[in-house]
């Protein structure tokens, strides 16, 4: 929230998926990018430890993806580029997700943002985690702040799998190569936006700027392109990731 607050201007929240509830993990709404209407989307986690326990720690419920899934479709019947902000570590992995068709939530935002007909951007601003991140993230534009994370799965459990032993997360996270240097080196995202020296939350006014001005270059970029090639383009650099080649 802080983001879209120091960001965008004229914030108009959208509750609720039409079936369920509202996840208050995930905000979404309509706001103004320099004047220009976008549809924001992006998971909070909450400051203090009561604001944390009512967000679940920042891991949606399917609802929360279908609140999101709903405003893309909104956004792309008004020709609204959609901008979304991640910091999760992965969604919520509880019996009642479960049960409401967590993976399917999941699987239906993957599906329909990969032939969503309006410019995407998708910014890693904390930890981007396996497919609840990727369920935000499969865009024209995938940024990542530079002392982000994006993984298919938390270290500690990596290790614990693995390993059987959390405790090995270190090792883990070197061999998972997740942060934002080496994912940029494997192609999973476009561009790291540098940040204040000791990271962003020590200086949120000028990191907010420097975000906001790439924000606006890259949509600047995505607009220029015809919209059919913008999809076509979308979905051919999904294909292409985590490719395996071999030599001869």
């Amino acid at each position: 929230m802080e983001f879209i607050e120091r960001i965008f201007t004229d914030f108009s929240e959208i509750h609720g998926d039409r079936a369920f509830g509202d996840d208050e993990a995930v905000a979404c709404g309509l706001a103004r990018l320099d004047g220009e209407e976008v549809m924001v989307i992006g998971n909070r986690k909450g400051g203090t430890t009561k604001e944390r326990v009512r967000r679940n720690f920042g891991m949606p419920h399917p609802e929360g993806y279908r609140k999101a899934l709903r405003c893309m479709k909104i956004a792309e019947k008004f020709g609204r580029p959609v901008i979304s902000f991640i910091d999760l570590p992965g969604a919520f992995p509880g019996l009642g997700a479960e049960e409401r068709g967590q993976a399917e939530a999941i699987a239906r935002n993957i599906l329909e943002m990969s032939r969503l007909r309006v410019p995407t951007i998708s910014v890693i601003t904390g930890e981007g985690g396996s497919g609840g991140a990727l369920a935000l993230a499969v865009a024209d534009r995938v940024l990542i702040l530079e002392n982000a994370l994006y993984f298919v799965i938390t270290p500690e459990s990596c290790a614990a799998i693995m390993w059987r032993d959390a405790s090995h997360k270190e090792k883990a996270a070197e061999a998972m190569r997740i942060s934002a240097p080496e994912v940029a080196a494997l192609g999973c995202v476009d561009e790291i936006i540098p940040e204040p020296d000791g990271g962003i939350h020590t200086d949120r006014t000028t990191g907010a700027a420097t975000l906001s001005a790439v924000l606006k270059k890259h949509l600047a970029e995505l607009k220029s392109t015809p919209i059919e090639k913008l999809v076509e383009q979308r979905q051919q650099k999904f294909r292409n990731l985590a490719k395996c080649y071999t030599e001869g």
